[in-house]
């Protein structure tokens, strides 16, 4: 296994421990990994894992809320569709009440 795939399951298991109707940042799941700047890989492990049923890519968005991977959803708007059937309001591809839905894995886990 490289060192890529390590760090993408890594990804994958925090993403996995999300819970339906709440939302975190790339920056979030980077920095409970421990990877200061590395919201970008975050962000590359969530485009390649759109294909993945397990993964709930849908729930990881910007540190402000707002739907940026939605064009590596099979529509522009499945990602969308995904949260508002989990009860997350989106609006103008930003989620409302961000800070309320927000999920923090630095104080909501313990991989």
């Amino acid at each position: 296994m490289t060192e890529k795939q390590n760090y993408f399951g890594l990804v994958y298991q925090v993403v996995r421990e999300i819970p339906k109707g709440r939302v975190t940042s790339y920056g979030a799941i980077a920095h409970y990994l421990g990877l200061k700047s590395g919201a970008r890989m975050v962000g590359y492990a969530m485009n390649a894992a759109h294909t993945m049923p397990d993964v709930p890519a849908h729930r990881v968005v910007n540190r402000q809320g707002l739907l940026t991977g939605r064009h590596h959803f099979s529509t522009p708007t499945a990602m969308q569709e995904a949260l508002e059937k989990e009860g997350v309001r989106v609006e103008k591809d930003q989620v409302q009440n961000f800070e309320q839905v927000f999920w923090n894995p630095e104080t909501e886990l313990t991989i």
